[in-house]
């Protein structure tokens, strides 16, 4: 799919709840591919004077709801926690034939149609987002059309790619990986910084050492055509240094025990977001 030119054919008008970092990011993306800023709506009560400025090009912020009535489409990126408080200020937006497009995390599709109303799509983006390196992954209700699902989806991409799934029991899941991941990678830097001081480097070498590192092997797997395994055994010489570190790393206590007590903790608190 073209993204910009998606973006360009979106009818009617989009209004985003809640311009913080994601959804800011969100913003930021539409705009630089294309999407007509008077055409976008934000309501955030406390707006960075980034958004601030976005008003001089045509984005229309926090206006009564009367002055804008239903919108074609809706994104949602408020804390899931304040959803349920926001939810009546939201409902005026949304119209019989409203896309309401949800990215808080635990927040589920009956919740979305009974506090707002409309067509959901509910997706789950990360980080990266804010650089356009991005994934998101997306589940759609059953009464979103084909055009609406096109929709959500430019919307999305506009952050980076975008990966759709039929069951939405998968998004807590989901959340546990790609929405808190990227916290898992920025730990690894810091940890392996830690570990490189204990090891006698300076401070200031070791965590450039452990940032570059781990930004530069990010990388190489996102232009590599290898799976991570096959990049890893590449590193790799039998006997080597590197392998050294992996029997610690991958023995019956290492990284892959801790990740799984890790992403089931990030799903658990998923689910229990969404009560």
């Amino acid at each position: 799919m073209n993204t910009s030119n998606a973006l360009q054919d979106i009818a009617g008008t989009i209004v985003l709840a809640g311009a913080g970092k994601m959804g800011g990011a969100m913003l930021t993306g539409w705009l630089a591919r294309g999407l007509d800023p008077k055409r976008v709506v934000v309501i955030e009560p406390h707006p960075s004077a980034g958004i601030g400025a976005l008003a001089t090009r045509g984005v229309r912020l926090n206006p009564s709801p009367d002055d804008v009535g239903s919108a074609a489409t809706l994104v949602v990126a408020l804390k899931p926690q304040m959803f349920r408080e926001a939810g009546p200020m939201l409902k005026p937006f949304v119209g019989p034939s409203t896309l309401l497009v949800s990215i808080m995390a635990g927040t589920t599709i009956s919740a979305l149609q009974e506090v707002c109303g409309g067509s959901v799509v509910r997706a789950m983006p990360n980080t990266p987002a804010a650089i356009g390196r991005g994934i998101t992954v997306a589940v759609a209700a059953s009464n979103v059309s084909a055009v609406q699902r096109a929709v959500a989806d430019a919307l999305l991409r506009a952050t980076g790619s975008v990966e759709w799934v039929d069951d939405e029991g998968l998004m807590d899941a989901v959340t546990a990986v790609s929405g808190s991941g990227p916290a898992y990678i920025f730990l690894l830097a810091e940890e392996l910084a830690r570990a490189g001081v204990e090891a006698g480097l300076p401070q200031e070498l070791a965590t450039k050492l452990a940032r570059e590192t781990v930004a530069g092997a990010g990388e190489l797997l996102h232009r590599s055509e290898d799976s991570s395994a096959t990049l890893r055994k590449n590193v790799t010489s039998p006997g080597g240094t590197t392998a050294a570190a992996l029997e610690v790393l991958m023995g019956p206590d290492g990284l892959w025990q801790l990740m799984i007590r890790a992403v089931a903790a990030a799903t658990k608190r998923s689910t229990e977001l969404a009560k």
